[in-house]
């Protein structure tokens, strides 16, 4: 795989620092049922790096000394490591909104057929891939029968009231690129999503999020090996907005790796790009109450995909 890391500085991004902490994202592994084009995280099956239990205390440590509004559990396919759903339990349990970013096919895995009933009993929000609406798109850029999977995931949870008005079980859908564009208009593609889904397979959802494709990992490799890292480059630079510096993710979230070292975003970790304190990595363990409150915010040029027209975070489109 081609590094991204050399191509992202020197860099001209804008200086930013930290608000008070609302979300803790939290990657559990890198350990996935899937191998996507598009993943920034290099996530896959043979993947092998996993959380320990000692970790996952000093992440339930850290929420009872700072407890936050969000916790924001992420992979490769979160839920197939064995500490999970303790989590996400202990996280509700200490009254923290719990999201599952989960990639639909996990539910038809064996031994995870009851992963839908359990996320509905807790109350956790799902946040799910589906990066088109068109099987012929997602199968591409996520694998052979990835599509037909989905909507028998995205199914299982309608019928548990995932999406469902009032139901109070929140499920996203997310979006992203085929290849190296901005995504469109999150609106107007919101309303195509609910078109296709609702007409052809009976399917709802709550809203849908866009995410801009990020320019590192595997993505980024398949940029450089295509002749298109500096053309991608000029794009997210060229649309660049200020207005959405005020509201990217880093400004009041934390990624927590799997080994327990903090970072500012998800996409930091991913590059190692670690908080640092007096010349070592902060880990989760010994972070204390102030949680990096007012300081400076580590970026390079991949921040720009955050920044370019909609704006792009794991909330999706910021405009």
């Amino acid at each position: 795989m081609l590094d991204s890391l050399p191509l992202l500085f020197p860099s001209d991004f804008p200086a930013i620092d930290r608000r008070r902490l609302q979300t803790l994202q939290i990657n559990l592994g890198y350990r996935c049922n899937q191998s996507c084009i598009h993943c920034h995280v290099d996530a896959g099956p043979k993947r092998s790096e996993s959380m320990s239990e000692e970790t996952v205390e000093a992440v339930l440590a850290f929420l009872d000394r700072q407890p936050v509004r969000t916790l924001d559990i992420t992979g490769g396919a979160p839920e197939m490591h064995p500490e999970f759903r303790r989590l996400a339990r202990e996280g509700r349990r200490r009254g923290a909104e719990v999201i599952d970013r989960c990639n639909l096919t996990i539910l038809s895995e064996p031994g995870h057929e009851d992963l839908g009933a359990f996320l509905a009993e807790q109350g956790v929000r799902i946040i799910a891939s589906l990066p088109c609406y068109l099987e012929e798109n997602v199968d591409t850029q996520r694998g052979s029968g990835v599509f037909a999977a989905s909507i028998a995931g995205l199914r299982q949870l309608n019928r548990l009231g995932y999406g469902v008005e009032g139901s109070g079980l929140e499920l996203d859908l997310v979006y992203n690129p085929q290849g190296p564009t901005l995504p469109p208009a999150q609106c107007a593609l919101e309303a195509d999503y609910r078109a296709a889904l609702g007409e052809r397979y009976g399917i709802v959802f709550s809203r849908l999020l866009t995410i801009t494709n990020m320019p590192i990992k595997r993505f980024g490799s398949l940029l450089q090996s295509t002749g298109q890292f500096a053309d991608y480059m000029t794009l997210l630079k060229g649309a660049y907005r200020a207005e959405n510096l005020d509201a990217v993710m880093c400004r009041d979230l934390i990624s927590v790796d799997w080994q327990g070292f903090v970072f500012d975003c998800d996409f930091n970790q991913m590059l190692g790009l670690a908080l640092e304190r007096d010349a070592r990595r902060l880990h989760i363990s010994s972070l204390g109450h102030d949680v990096l409150e007012g300081s400076r915010i580590r970026t390079a040029e991949h921040c720009y995909g955050c920044t370019a027209g909609q704006g792009s975070s794991c909330g999706g489109a910021l405009a």
